[in-house]
């Protein structure tokens, strides 16, 4: 009998952890310590295991191709690490002793540099001649001990403070120092917990910044970054002179990627196959996220030009005139990207960026991972997946801006499987967005029906201003995809019928509100043949503005300044 303990960590409340402060340094230094804590201190806790001579150690290294485990094939060693990413982590053991040994140790680790952060391990014997790995860890460890530790959580009860105490600024507890000693200015100082001052280490350059070293050897690996930083504040991400700043925050997440792995598993013949096959497949897909964030990293380098000594991103149009500019920000002698990743690896990517960047950028990582994803080993095609961008004001809290990108990829989702008859048809990448001006009151959905739903005349059924979510790739016979709506926006900030007549694209905007008569009326007075046109369109969209009750230009005139092509065909 060749009996094995397996083990599974798993993180609790990572988008809360990550995403709970409205700092965006804050929000680097949760996503690097949880990235950390499930796989680089992972391995760091299995090597001191072998330091105090319990057994040796294997740990699988993603840069090669020896997928196949060896705690079966070597005595020697006690322990291996089978697979981490996205917030789990799935290791053997030759024993219980061993299994408890290394739990204290990664525990310990984690309380002690990444307060805050909560993780539930359970452990589970197999044998490994009897029992497949892959319903051990799903039935007995993720679906079973796993969920039973969640439901009962143990009540976490920090100690407020003894006597007189001051809290966190970020986390209400209480406070052990001030963020000027980890690289805040000190005018803009706040007290801090132990946990923020955790996040901060990550992004400090006195403690040798390791957030930002990740992302150099990961995302920017083999880019040439020409002299520009990576930003650590919204304030670093672009402005224009004399306007308001926006930033934008994208989120992007796989389409039904993990049955797509468990029907994987499924054709493992046996253990050592399953191994060899959750190696493989999570590889290859971890390496199709890194490339599709470094293909939109890479073309937003190769968009920035010089301009009177100040580094530029310009939108032009044939004519080479500036339809739009960011400006780099320019600070202590260092020149930002308009664009820094915050969470990447796997299919669970967000990022952040100028706000006229934001819905570019989001679908050409769609475009990217699915040609990065077109190879996985299971031989079942590319990936799709879905992204919200939420386009909001720089200094608006961060933590309720990625809340709502988060909302919108959740939109696009339900709108792909509606549109694919709950998945009975292929599915594809979407993407959904919201521009908020102001304050945003209510979820979405409520947003949307108090705002973009007006009822015209033609129709007895309330309409919809918004033709959002759409499809990011283009499709047969369908309208609503991002290249249609790219080249809309392109022909309303660059066609001579349009073109610096601000005035006229706004009335328009007014009159859509009114159905499709009004908009007739509008096309004659300014002797326009059709409205900018939609590939794949019926051609009453064009003249009516209205198809099926969805407006098909309200959106474009909404996007007109938040929206730069980069490697967009409108740039033709």
């Amino acid at each position: 009998m060749n009996n094995l303990v397996a083990t599974v960590i798993d993180t609790t409340g990572i988008q809360k952890y990550i995403f709970g402060s409205n700092r965006l340094r804050e929000n680097i230094g949760g996503s690097y310590l949880v990235q950390s804590a499930t796989f680089e201190w992972v391995k760091e806790c299995l090597l001191e295991i072998e330091k105090l001579e319990l057994g040796k150690v294997y740990i699988f290294d993603e840069e090669t191709d020896e997928f196949a485990p060896q705690i079966t094939r070597n005595s020697k060693i006690a322990a291996e690490l089978v697979y981490a990413g996205g917030g789990n982590t799935i290791l053997l053991f030759k024993s219980e002793e061993i299994a408890k040994e290394f739990t204290k140790k990664i525990t310990t680790k984690i309380l002690h540099e990444a307060p805050g952060l909560n993780i539930v391990i359970a452990h589970e014997k197999l044998d490994w001649d009897k029992e497949l790995l892959q319903e051990v860890i799903d039935k007995k460890l993720i679906q079973g001990k796993l969920e039973n530790e969640k439901r009962k959580p143990r009540p976490s009860m920090p100690i407020l403070g003894l006597g007189v105490t001051a809290t966190c600024n970020s986390t209400g507890l209480v406070a052990v120092d001030t963020s000027k000693r980890y690289g805040i200015p000190e005018n803009d100082s706040y007290l801090v917990s132990r946990e923020i001052v955790a996040k901060l280490k990550t992004v400090d350059r006195r403690h040798n910044e390791p957030a930002n070293k990740k992302l150099l050897n990961t995302i920017f690996k083999g880019l040439d970054l020409g002299g520009y930083a990576i930003p650590y504040d919204v304030d670093d991400l672009g402005r224009s002179e004399g306007n308001s700043s926006y930033i934008a925050i994208a989120h992007a997440d796989g389409n039904r990627l993990g049955n797509r792995f468990q029907n994987y598993l499924q054709t493992a013949s046996n253990n050592e196959d399953c191994i060899v096959k959750i190696r493989k497949f999570s590889q290859a897909v971890n390496y199709a996220g890194r490339n599709a964030l470094r293909a939109v990293a890479e073309m937003v380098i190769n968009s920035i030009t010089i301009e009177d000594n100040q580094a530029v991103i310009k939108y032009l149009d044939k004519s080479g005139n500036v339809i739009n500019k960011i400006t780099l920000q320019k600070i202590d002698g260092k020149t930002y990207l308009p664009f820094r990743p915050i969470v990447y690896g796997g299919d669970d990517i967000t990022f952040v960026c100028d706000g006229r960047l934001g819905l570019s950028l989001a679908a050409k990582l769609l475009d990217k991972f699915e040609e990065f994803t077109d190879n996985l080993p299971d031989n079942e095609g590319k990936v799709t997946a879905c992204a919200g961008i939420a386009i909001v004001k720089t200094h608006y809290p961060f933590a309720k801006a990625y809340a709502l990108s988060e909302a919108l990829c959740g939109q696009a989702k339900k709108w792909m499987k509606k549109e694919t008859n709950d998945y009975e048809k292929p599915i594809f990448s979407a993407l959904d967005w919201h521009i908020a001006a102001s304050g945003l009151i209510g979820s979405i959905n409520e947003i949307r029906k108090r705002e973009y739903e007006v009822q015209i005349p033609e129709l007895k059924e309330v309409a919809s201003l918004v033709m959002r979510p759409m499809r990011s790739g283009c499709c047969e016979n369908e309208w609503r995809t991002w290249s249609g709506f790219a080249k809309v926006v392109h022909e309303l900030n660059t066609h001579e019928d349009w073109e610096n007549r601000r005035n006229k694209v706004m009335t328009l905007r007014d009159v859509l509100r009114q159905g499709h008569e009004a908009t007739k009326q509008f096309r004659q007075l300014y002797r326009l043949e059709s409205l900018p046109k939609f590939p794949e369109a019926n051609t009453n969209l064009g003249k009516e503005g209205w198809y099926e009750g969805i407006c098909g230009y309200f959106d474009a005139i909404e996007a007109m300044e938040f929206y730069i092509p980069l490697g967009d065909s409108t740039d033709e």
